[in-house]
């Protein structure tokens, strides 16, 4: 039975309500001492990373307004260690946001670029005929 790794994943929601009774500029600091905490709690190990996506989405607001929730995908490995990284609802939500922003801002800069070049057609049409 060596050969079967003992990987446990774990999906949560950790609220982050008690990070509000600390002062303002120590909040977020707080939410990632929760992450921690709630990690020990659950899976039993000391040694926590925090994921590098999880991280920038929790300071994402600044010092004094981090989220009030986030689901987290906790991730225990053979060796005690514990991964805690964003869940990939959340990460594609972001992704499909940002996308369709980029993509009507595509299709607007297209339609003023026709307009454009239309505009510049009849001006050159009529300096030709001035010409003549």
């Amino acid at each position: 039975m060596s050969n079967v790794e003992e990987t446990i994943a774990r999906i949560y929601t950790i609220n982050f309500s008690k990070a509000w009774l600390t002062p303002k500029h120590k909040r977020t600091d707080r939410v990632v001492n929760m992450i921690k905490e709630f990690a020990i709690k659950h899976l039993k190990s000391s040694q926590i990373k925090i994921d590098q996506d999880l991280n920038r989405y929790i300071w994402q607001k600044g010092k004094t307004n981090p989220p009030r929730k986030v689901r987290v995908r906790i991730v225990k490995d053979e060796d005690d260690q514990v991964i805690v990284s964003l869940y990939e609802d959340v990460i594609n939500e972001s992704i499909s946001a940002s996308s369709t922003k980029e993509d009507s801002i595509d299709l607007n800069t297209e339609s003023s670029n026709t307009n454009d070049n239309s505009s510049t057609k009849d001006i050159d049409k009529e300096s030709n005929t001035k010409l003549k």
